[in-house]
């Protein structure tokens, strides 16, 4: 079973094996949390991204990490929430499980997450803060899995799915 924990920061500072990206189905670095990825890892990053032709919602691709503290980005794309009757649950699910065996494929022991769909996107930030945590800890490997919330509302939020 993988091991959760919770974090405030900012997820391109984390040191370890692999860190989680919510990318675009077209993986060139978009706003929030995949710009500030694809700032940090730098242009090397754009390179690689081409050559994995996009990737669809709620599957996961990896690239080395190039400019970051970890050997791997694992790029997954979620789902832009409408009303929760276009299987969001069920994508933003996948992109918890396929990044989870994109870590263990990729030989990882640590791997970061932000909160995937809930910034632009729009995904309620309750909802998916329990179908993160639930999916993580239903996740059968031996992981060291840390979330990292960007502000303290995420944090909030990760806190209380994480205590129940």
């Amino acid at each position: 079973m993988a091991d959760l924990k919770l974090i405030q920061g900012d997820i391109t500072t984390f040191k370890g094996d692999a860190i989680v990206n919510a990318a675009n189905t077209g993986l060139v670095g978009g706003g929030g949390v995949d710009g500030a990825i694809h700032r940090a890892a730098g242009p090397e990053l754009n390179i690689a991204c081409r050559k994995l032709h996009g990737c669809p919602t709620g599957d996961a691709k990896v690239t080395p990490g190039f400019n970051l503290p970890v050997r791997l980005i694992i790029h997954t794309p979620g789902p832009i929430w409408r009303d929760g009757s276009f299987e969001e649950p069920k994508l933003l699910r996948s992109c918890y499980e396929n990044s989870l065996k994109r870590a263990v494929e990729n030989h990882c022991q640590t791997v970061a997450f932000p909160s995937i769909s809930t910034g632009i996107y729009g995904y309620p930030l309750d909802k998916a803060c329990k179908i993160a945590v639930s999916t993580i800890r239903k996740f059968d490997a031996p992981l060291q899995v840390t979330m990292v919330a960007f502000d303290q509302k995420t944090y909030d939020a990760f806190n209380k799915a994480m205590a129940n």
